[in-house]
């Protein structure tokens, strides 16, 4: 991979990673709501799922999936589902960590990466990749896929965790200035319609 091609993938990195969208959104919330203890589960899933989506484009899947309007809908509805869901409950979340349990905004390890694969933002995103970078060069095929994406793969999991863990940190600092009134209340308000919003978005790509 030269230069310039190298450059190009940095700044496309960058600019995708760092951009709002469900994972930001849901590293902050976790992270203002309950702590950056539990948000960094979320943090290091986000690059784990980031990475199978990548290697599932490279073999064929993401072209097949997109280009199948049955299975780009499924995705469609089940991402869209999900992140409803989990607008519903930060809707419900009123106080710092110490609430019912059943009310608590909750997202394990496997539920962040499985999160990854009911995005179709991600999925277009990692064919894109996959295409630009991995098995073309130049606008050729690349002789050398494999180890281009042996870069490609460690260098977007790097953005992806790095962009995530900071929306958290920003989350975390936020927690004492949310304790007071209702100013979490309408945090996560704010961000339960940025969720719900990303799904309305998901359904017209």
């Amino acid at each position: 991979m030269n230069h310039s091609e190298l450059t190009a993938l940095l700044t496309f990195a960058a600019a995708m990673s760092f951009s709002p969208g469900p994972n930001t959104t849901l590293s902050t919330a976790l992270a203002a709501n309950r702590g950056m203890r539990v948000a960094i589960r979320f943090c290091l899933a986000v690059p784990v799922g980031w990475t199978l989506l990548i290697l599932a484009c490279g073999l064929g899947l993401g072209a097949l999936i997109l280009n199948i309007p049955p299975l780009r809908w499924s995705v469609k509805v089940l991402g869209v589902g999900y992140l409803l869901w989990l607008a519903w409950r930060l809707m419900r979340q009123t106080s710092l960590s110490g609430q019912v349990e059943g009310k608590l905004l909750q997202i394990g390890f496997m539920q962040g990466v499985l999160l990854q694969f009911v995005n179709i933002k991600a999925w277009m995103l990692a064919l894109t990749v996959t295409a630009g970078w991995v098995v073309s060069a130049g606008g050729l095929a690349a002789p050398n896929p494999n180890e281009r994406l042996a870069i490609v793969a460690p260098l977007m999991a790097f953005f992806a965790f790095s962009s995530n863990f900071t929306y958290a940190a920003a989350g975390s600092l936020m927690r004492g200035w949310l304790e007071k009134g209702q100013r979490l209340r309408w945090f996560n308000r704010f961000l339960a319609m940025v969720l719900a919003a990303t799904g309305a978005w998901m359904l017209l790509v």
